[in-house]
């Protein structure tokens, strides 16, 4: 699928997984819509890479298209990818027996509407925009990439509503693809392992910490890059051949329990 003079939504795209994927896509000739909730970043981002940036926060449908139309008035929009999300790490119950200790439903809800609702909400805006476009010689219109984690196969103690969005965005990336398949649009999913982003903070004590992290790692052992994970997206988003796969980028590791 030809990337140049096209136009993509990036989700989260303001930092971390997000911010190197837009840039790899701006230096494929591609305007990119940085989409994320962090104005002053996210502004800073697509002003360096020659996109534009929207306030989205992905569960909103009118965010959500309106990030898309300001993609469509650069170019016509062939690539959304799926990076905005949230973590985090609470047990089932809690250590009194006590039913007002049990894990807070309602940060389960909002794990859930992040990171798989939203998701969905792009996937579902997204296509709808592309299917308007004139097709490749194979019929393409456009391609989706969407963010997993390896916490959907190796869900870690205290990862279960992580694990629960995480293993919903994997589990819909089948039927979706075979729900957009006759419009001629593609989607994939991508399980990132450890990956360096600014979720683990910088200094001398956060260098100590992802080491001891990049420990654990098959080989090699470090921490991946968000490079990496935005070559394999634009790999996902190009290769015309790539359609309903959730792909695993975590260097061999295997999450323990905790």
């Amino acid at each position: 699928m030809e990337l140049n003079n096209t136009s993509a939504v990036v989700t989260g795209g303001a930092s971390g997984l997000g911010e190197a994927t837009a840039r790899a896509l701006a230096a494929r000739g591609v305007k990119v819509v940085v989409a994320d909730l962090n104005d002053e970043r996210g502004n800073h981002v697509a002003q360096e890479i020659g996109g534009a940036y929207a306030h989205c926060d992905v569960t909103s449908t009118d965010q959500v298209i309106a990030a898309i139309e300001a993609a469509k008035a650069m170019a016509p929009l062939w690539s959304a990818v799926n990076c905005a999300g949230i973590g985090w790490a609470t047990r089932t119950i809690g250590k009194d027996g006590e039913y007002s200790s049990a894990h807070d439903l309602e940060l389960y809800r909002k794990v859930i509407e992040i990171n798989l609702i939203g998701t969905f909400n792009v996937c579902r805006l997204a296509a709808t925009a592309m299917s308007h476009n004139t097709p490749d010689a194979d019929g393409m219109r456009g391609a989706i990439v969407n963010t997993a984690s390896v916490a959907a196969e190796d869900g870690q103690i205290g990862q279960v509503a992580y694990s629960s969005s995480k293993g919903g965005v994997v589990g819909l990336t089948l039927p979706l693809a075979r729900d957009i398949a006759p419009i001629g649009v593609r989607a994939n999913c991508i399980l990132p392992g450890l990956i360096d982003t600014p979720i683990y903070g910088t200094g001398p004590q956060s260098d100590e910490f992802k080491a001891r992290l990049g420990a654990g790692v098959l080989f090699p052992k470090r921490l991946g890059y968000s490079e990496e994970f935005a070559s394999l997206a634009l790999e996902l988003l190009s290769n015309s051949y790539m359609n309903a796969e959730s792909i695993r980028i975590d260097a061999g590791i295997r999450m323990q329990p905790k």
